[in-house]
């Protein structure tokens, strides 16, 4: 397939280009500096300005783009940021007629009782807020939509090993859909960022969840 993985230098944009690469998918690499961009014959890396007015051209002849746009959790104004540049890729999907975009957002919008999503509770914490509480708009903005063909995932409480979790690959997740993934009834789920990878990269291939959100998290 040919596959576009826009913010393809983060965390999680990195890992998804690698396994998308590692499938023998044909990968364009979108990402403000391409000189970080993981190198292997199938990944062309791209510079691109989500805003920029071309930049829906670019998205067309695409069988599935994943967005794992993110304007980094230091940056003061991330949720100005965020908001501006997811509107911008959702809006640049729409006009290029996108098969398939798969949003990668947060936790902070699943829901850990009826009514009560992660980012309401007491203990979340307040640095990441503003941008949690703009990929939760976002989420909310897409479900109004079905003239965007979009698909949205929100990773586990504890993502790789800065959440205390680990990074190994194991291939293998588990699927849910709105609600927090828990370990057991005291510990939120996590998953290695390259198991949400391969959970991105078997979506993206099936296009298994149009409009719909759904989580995973270590088997």
């Amino acid at each position: 397939m040919k596959i576009a993985v826009i913010g393809a230098t983060g965390y999680v944009g990195n890992a998804v280009v690698q396994e998308l690469a590692a499938r023998g998918h044909e990968v364009t690499a979108f990402a403000r500096n391409t000189g970080k961009v993981f190198q292997a014959a199938n990944v062309r890396a791209e510079a691109a300005d989500v805003t920029a007015a071309d930049f829906a051209g670019r998205l067309k002849g695409f069988d599935a783009v994943v967005s794992a746009f993110n304007p980094g959790w230091s940056n003061p104004n991330i949720g100005a940021d965020f908001t501006r540049g997811a509107n911008a890729i959702v809006e640049a999907a729409k006009a290029a007629q996108v098969p398939y975009l798969l949003v990668v957002g947060g936790a902070g919008s699943l829901y850990v009782a009826p009514g009560l999503q992660v980012i309401d509770t007491p203990d979340f914490p307040k640095e990441i807020y503003d941008g949690a509480n703009a990929a939760r708009h976002l989420l909310t903005d897409l479900q109004q939509r079905s003239d965007v063909n979009w698909a949205f995932v929100s990773p586990p409480a504890r993502l790789g090993a800065d959440a205390g979790f680990s990074e190994e690959r194991t291939g293998r997740y588990r699927l849910g859909k709105d609600d927090l993934l828990m370990e057991n009834s005291e510990v939120p789920a996590g998953i290695s960022v390259a198991d949400l990878a391969v959970a991105i990269a078997d979506d993206a291939e099936k296009k298994a969840h149009l409009h719909q959100r759904f989580t995973v998290a270590a088997e």
